[in-house]
């Protein structure tokens, strides 16, 4: 007949059966039991109690781990993290060895919240970048980072937090420059009417030069003072459409002004016409206005963009560069006639290098959506972006975009 032991006597049983290894993240928990010796000596009682300390266990073992899987996603551990940056102006700048913008100020914010420091690791490419985060090189990837489905399936992406797409970047003097319009007016053949116009013009000096000093008493008697008297005369009515002189033949004379009058305004009529046809003509050959037009040009794009394997797909001819300076670089010294990259990263090189003589042309295509980068199964991802989200709803990443960018999108 078993002997009844009291319930006292099985405490210190229950504390041993369920002592607690502490392992990391407390994605785990480990149950040690106690050894052969202690379960002799507690005897048939032992044996009564082990179904409820089993269940006591397992209990344990499936609500512990969850609550501390739940705190570590939303809560990781605070501590210093890794975090790679490609400089793109206005996202990501690079001073003094700092790093500001868009992408930064947000990132900061984020990581203020999750009690996280940052350490910045800078990335020559985008590519680079993403390799990096792919690999676990770094914790992060912050910067105008386009979520594509081919890079969803190597890291893993926070909710977008800014909206964009694709643009075009041309020199301004490739839409119609001096010399464009020169070769224009030549090959029309308005080169050989003005050669024309101006030998008209020269006669006309000579020939009212002679007749002003033969029936003008006050014309001037110097020959450099006369000839630049009736140079100007024939040029103001051959260009204005005027006359500069007075009437020395009564009413005939008057018929005659307004006859080189109306010549005067033929000339000016001509010359405008024909320059702005040739403009036109100029701009729409050579210029490139929108994507339509990249065929048959080769265009500059930054290694690893979106916008390289865009261009790739259409088939249009590229040359790939680490950045926005270097593709401006090559594009002025005519490597490149284009250069296609993401919107707000042409605009504002364009808005801040006005010197350069470029300008961002045509609308956005293409559009896309920039995100923050984690390798798969980071614990960052889950917390930041909710975090993200929450400044996203109270409106933080509206006034930092309205910052940076102006209050239009």
């Amino acid at each position: 007949m078993l002997e009844h032991v009291p319930f006292a006597q099985t405490i210190p049983f229950e504390r041993d059966m369920l002592k607690r290894v502490r392992m990391r993240h407390f994605h785990s928990v480990a149950f040690v039991f106690p050894a052969p010796a202690a379960l002799r000596r507690l005897g048939a009682p032992c044996a009564a109690l082990m179904p409820g300390a089993a269940a006591l266990a397992l209990m344990i073992l499936l609500l512990v781990p969850q609550a501390a899987i739940a705190q570590s996603e939303t809560e990781p551990a605070p501590g210093a993290v890794n975090v790679g940056v490609y400089v793109s102006p206005p996202f990501v700048v690079a001073q003094n060895g700092t790093y500001d913008g868009m992408a930064i100020e947000l990132w900061e914010a984020i990581a203020g919240k999750l009690n996280l420091a940052t350490r910045y690791v800078a990335y020559p490419t985008i590519r680079d970048l993403v390799n990096a985060t792919r690999d676990g090189e770094i914790d992060a990837a912050v910067t105008n980072l386009t979520i594509t489905r081919n890079r969803a399936e190597r890291i893993a992406f926070t909710q977008p937090w800014y909206d964009a797409g694709l643009r075009i970047m041309v020199p301004q003097e490739g839409t119609g420059g001096f010399w464009s319009v020169v070769s224009g007016l030549g090959n029309a053949g308005h080169l050989r009417a003005y050669a024309w116009l101006l030998l008209v013009i020269v006669a006309g000096t000579i020939g009212l030069t002679l007749f002003d000093r033969k029936f003008d008493p006050a014309f001037p008697k110097r020959w450099r003072d006369g000839v630049a008297e009736s140079f100007y005369h024939v040029v103001s009515v051959a260009t204005a459409g005027r006359a500069a002189r007075k009437n020395l033949f009564g009413w005939l004379g008057r018929f005659w002004q307004a006859a080189w009058l109306v010549v005067g305004v033929g000339v000016v009529a001509y010359i405008t016409s024909s320059v702005t046809s040739v403009m036109t003509t100029v701009s729409l050959e050579s210029g490139i206005h929108s994507l339509a037009d990249l065929p048959g040009k080769t265009v500059g794009v930054f290694t690893g963009s979106v916008a390289e394997d865009y261009v790739t797909e259409l088939g249009i001819a590229s040359r790939s560069y680490s950045d926005i300076d270097a593709a401006a670089a090559a594009m002025n010294a005519g490597t490149v006639e284009a250069i296609v990259g993401d919107a707000p990263i042409l605009e504002h090189f364009a808005h801040e290098n006005v010197g350069d003589d470029v300008a961002v042309v045509g609308n956005i295509f293409h559009p896309d959506k920039y995100g923050f980068a984690f390798l798969h199964d980071s614990d960052l991802t889950h917390p930041v972006t909710l975090r993200l989200l929450e400044f996203i709803e109270d409106g933080t990443v509206e006034r930092l975009r309205s910052r940076y960018f102006g209050s239009t999108p």
